[in-house]
């Protein structure tokens, strides 16, 4: 039989993408799958995870209050297909809920606000006391549009995502760079999530919150779709930008020990909606997860 990391490539070939993968038990065990996973890949809205815990240590430490409200106006957030830059009217709201639109529905708006509330620092000073030295966030979502708009040579950003996904054009954009983006490798997202499970980053009571809030995400079509099991937790955060779709997740099935997988890609393609890709990288988890299930 061929090896896990070779049905892995084969799946991802067949979907036209290039993809990265790095599975592991939430356990001390070294077992892990790789497919690339040291190598450095952009993280599109997976940053969303790293401001959440970062937002959440801060609640740890009492640096921030996050039932405190905030009213945003719609009218002067990032763009975003979901969450508040789809509203009419001002709206006021926690800052745990916030946290929460960000992480459910991949809120563009709501990660700004957040970032803008607790300061990129926090997200840097969180990387560099879990040793992630290959992860760094440059800035958020209004940053990368920006960046978008500049290097398509366009006005607006529904512009620039227009051009990014015309197929007769080969862009090379900042955001598609892990250079110049927002970048991580699968393998240390891994050890994050690992991390995260052991409760080694938050107080008990956040390690909590994050389980759920990152359980409650919508997205069935990535990972989730891989396991349409009924007692089967996938606690995960999607990420996309033009060719680029991640996810990472936390796999537990009941009486298993839990596996943490991140998968990014890379399409061939420029089409928005590509589901052969959303379908592999629910293929690629499978298969990693597989191999690495074991009781408690």
């Amino acid at each position: 039989m061929s090896s896990a990391a070779e049905r892995i490539r084969a799946v991802f070939a067949d979907a036209g993408c290039t993809g990265w993968l790095h599975a592991r038990r939430c356990d001390d065990s070294p077992a892990e799958v790789s497919v690339g996973g040291r190598e450095r890949v952009v993280t599109a809205s997976v940053y969303k995870l790293l401001l959440f815990v970062a937002f959440c240590r801060q609640v740890d430490e009492g640096r921030i209050d996050p039932v405190a409200q905030l009213t945003v106006d719609p009218a002067d957030c990032t763009p975003g297909p979901t969450g508040l830059a789809t509203l009419r009217d001002p709206i006021t709201l926690s800052r745990r809920d916030l946290a929460t639109s960000m992480m459910t529905v991949s809120d563009n708006a709501a990660a700004d606000v957040l970032l803008g509330e607790i300061g990129l620092a926090a997200v840097t000073d969180l990387l560099d006391e879990l040793g992630l030295t290959e992860t760094r966030i440059v800035g958020g979502t209004a940053d990368q549009h920006r960046s978008l708009v500049r290097d398509t040579d366009t006005h607006t950003t529904a512009e620039a995502f227009a051009a990014l996904a015309d197929n007769d054009e080969a862009w090379t954009v900042s955001a598609y760079d892990p250079a110049y983006a927002s970048a991580t490798t699968p393998e240390e997202m891994t050890r994050f999530l690992r991390l995260l499970w052991s409760g080694a980053v938050l107080s008990t009571a956040g390690t909590e919150f994050v389980r759920t809030v990152m359980g409650s995400q919508i997205w069935p079509h990535r990972i989730a779709a891989a396991f349409p099991h009924r007692g089967v937790l996938v606690a995960g955060k999607t990420g996309t930008i033009g060719v680029i779709r991640n996810e990472v997740a936390v796999i537990e099935f009941p009486d298993e020990t839990p596996v943490a997988v991140a998968v990014f890609t890379r399409a061939a393609r420029a089409d928005p909606t590509l589901p052969v890709v959303d379908a592999a990288i629910g293929e690629a988890a499978r298969i990693a997860v597989t191999e690495l299930r074991r009781p408690r």
